[in-house]
């Protein structure tokens, strides 16, 4: 068991190989919601480790196993999440969502933050609100991996809600999100190490309650935040 999200099947695949040089073990590394073994819609491919004997221990991890992993906290409900002006965003860091949580942590979040990028929200809601957002994975994150990094691509929504004064909710707008972010791997100091790229997000209207509106301005005023705050200093811990 790996949390109250996920398990992992590391049971051996095949019988032990003995070799006088060596040994190997094929392991099954196969993530599963908790509780509910649900086969992934994905399928291994034969892994081979390079013929290399300047180490004691060698350890190959394949894009099905992080491939089964981003299944099983997708079916669990992992990506989805909620954010109210007063959330403690800490509790949510091990989200692929991470990007979005850190960027709203950088405002007091209101229908006056909004409203003065938006017109249309400000002049749907002349009183400032509290904001709470919605954020949801709408699609498995695909997994790929390079020579040295792996990148994630993921597809979600994130739905702009106004907490009114008898704390009822209403729903401003909903946005269709695409990221693409990469993660580069090195040993530094004995520690494997990565470093952080977003390498494109985009968002695009999907439903409004304010009226039709541009999101170009919004899409570039969080991409810069995520590339000149949040991602360096997620780099530099």
């Amino acid at each position: 068991k790996i949390d109250d999200l996920a398990e992992v099947d590391y049971s051996l695949s095949n019988s032990p190989a003995v070799f006088q040089p060596f040994i190997d073990l094929d392991l099954k590394g196969v993530f599963f919601p908790a509780g509910n073994y649900t086969d992934s819609p994905y399928v291994a491919a034969s892994l081979t480790i390079p013929d290399q004997s300047d180490s004691m221990l060698y350890f190959a991890f394949s894009e099905y196993f992080f491939q089964t992993s981003s299944f099983a906290y997708y079916t669990a409900g992992a990506f989805t999440v909620t954010i109210a002006e007063e959330s403690n965003l800490v509790t949510h860091l091990f989200s692929l969502f991470y990007f979005f949580l850190q960027t709203c942590s950088y405002f007091n979040i209101n229908t006056e933050i909004f409203g003065s990028i938006i017109p249309e929200v400000a002049k749907y809601s002349v009183t400032p609100y509290p904001v709470m957002l919605k954020l949801m994975s709408t699609e498995i994150p695909i997994i790929s991996l390079q020579k040295d990094s792996f990148t994630v691509q993921i597809q979600g929504s994130m739905e702009v809600l106004a907490v009114l004064p008898d704390s009822t909710i209403q729903s401003l707008f909903t946005l269709n999100i695409v990221a693409n972010t990469s993660i580069s791997l090195n040993i530094f100091d004995q520690k494997l190490m990565g470093s952080l790229c977003l390498n494109r997000i985009q968002f695009s209207l999907a439903h409004s309650n304010v009226g039709s509106f541009e999101v170009l301005l919004l899409e570039n005023i969080l991409s810069y935040i995520l590339q000149t705050e949040v991602i360096p200093s997620a780099n530099g811990k």
